[in-house]
């Protein structure tokens, strides 16, 4: 078994993408973080970005609405952002307070600098295979993964686990594409599939994105299968500092000793989607600057 290693990939990526911003002159790239609320994991999230964008040489904004954030006022603020031509990304991060409707934050953000690849638009061209949209960060950090350890999809059958607008849907688009040589023969299931373990097994690359703590057993993957786990999930361990552990959508002590390769949570595919989300921002930028 080989541990697909998220995070030396994307610390590979992020020093190209380092050594390219470097060659920049003029102003740096700059992303928007707009955090709404103190959700402990956002806060997380959004100064894992933040710092992350300061290694790479891009300039990060962070913007904090209170939680009582009306969408109206939100959505003033993303139409300041996207008429601002010093700011080249845009990340909202999620969860939102329920008074907010995601999709149609989603929808505000401009799609030139919609750098988590969640607008009607950046989506659309996933489908059509039209490159110069964005591709959401986590799949696109999926389809890197592959990539760069090696992993050819061609002919193979990819099922996914998992429905997600963000992550389950796009990565079975770009696993289907022609035209980035995927070519992938794709098979999206969920919770309420029928012999889900049956399909799950005839999976040469099976992608669990399903948000539930090892929900997938040794018994529900085919030996030899490359296993890529997207879950994150908090399960409650006495043994633990904190009171908690973190653990993926997949049962790992068992799943990885029947796998060919497996990507670890903590340490997998979460590294990449930050790496992605900063790929996204420097191609944004050199998009406004022609």
């Amino acid at each position: 078994m080989e541990l697909i290693d998220g995070n030396k990939i994307a610390s590979d990526i992020i020093a190209e993408l380092k050594a390219e911003v470097a060659q920049f002159t003029g102003r740096r790239p700059c992303i928007a973080l707009v955090r709404v609320g103190e959700d402990p994991a956002s806060i997380s999230y959004v100064k894992k970005k933040e710092k992350t964008a300061a290694e790479i040489g891009l300039e990060s904004r962070v913007i904090l609405p209170p939680v009582t954030t009306t969408q109206t006022e939100l959505f003033a603020l993303l139409d300041n952002l996207n008429a601002d031509p010093t700011v080249d990304g845009i990340l909202v991060q999620s969860p939102l307070p329920k008074q907010i409707d995601e999709l149609a934050v989603f929808r505000r953000v401009s799609p030139e600098k919609d750098v988590d690849g969640f607008n009607t638009l950046n989506l659309g061209k996933v489908a059509q295979e039209d490159e110069s949209g964005f591709v959401a960060c986590t799949p696109a950090g999926i389809m890197e993964l592959l990539r760069r350890s090696s992993v050819d999809l061609k002919g193979k059958h990819v099922v996914v686990l998992g429905r997600s607008l963000i992550v389950g849907k796009p990565i079975a688009l770009l696993a289907v594409q022609k035209k980035n040589g995927a070519n992938a023969t794709v098979t999206i299931c969920h919770s309420g599939t029928t012999n889900l373990p049956e399909i799950t097994r005839s999976a040469d690359v099976l992608i669990a994105a399903i948000g539930r703590a090892e929900f997938v057993t040794a018994d529900m993957v085919k030996p030899g299968a490359v296993v890529i786990d997207v879950g994150i999930n908090r399960v409650a361990d006495a043994t633990k500092k904190n009171g908690y552990r973190l653990t993926g959508d997949v049962h790992f002590p068992s799943v990885s000793q029947i796998a060919s390769k497996i990507t670890p949570v903590p340490g997998g595919v979460g590294p990449m989607t930050v790496a992605l989300l900063m790929k996204n921002t420097v191609k944004a930028y050199k998009a406004s600057a022609r």
